[in-house]
């Protein structure tokens, strides 16, 4: 892949995995608002100084951790659907301050969730990517 114009890194592209429990409190639980804002402070940097097209894969464990639901005897599929919902919440507050700080995002997801978020299709991730957006 052809780096874009003016970057300053030798990667196109990256993937970035945040876990979840980073927008947490500072017990890691619940959602901090300042500690939002501090991972897209970084994200934002990121982006405006390399043009590298960013992807981010994001965690939910600081809302829920499905797994720990398995433990009392939740139904895999449940557990898994409802710690999925945590990494939505998440996402979208990483998105709403990422656009305020002028950086176009897309959150996609693997639910169907039309007013939230689209779709997960890799293709229309790539077209994201190349228009120059931040997929979470």
């Amino acid at each position: 892949m052809d780096r874009p114009k003016n970057n300053k890194t030798k990667y196109k592209r990256i993937l970035l995995k945040l876990s979840g429990e980073l927008f947490g409190n500072e017990n890691a639980q619940g959602i901090s608002f300042a500690s939002v804002q501090k991972v897209a402070k970084s994200i934002a940097k990121i982006k405006k100084e390399t043009g590298v097209q960013l992807a981010i894969v994001l965690g939910g464990g600081n809302i829920l951790r499905g797994r720990e639901l398995l433990q009392e005897n939740f139904d895999d599929v449940t557990a898994d659907n409802m710690g999925m919902l945590g990494t939505v919440v998440n996402g979208l507050a990483l998105q709403e301050v990422l656009e305020k700080m002028g950086i176009p995002t897309r959150m996609m997801t693997a639910m169907y969730m039309k007013s939230i978020a689209e779709f997960y299709i890799k293709k229309r991730a790539l077209h994201h990517l190349d228009a120059g957006r931040v997929v979470i």
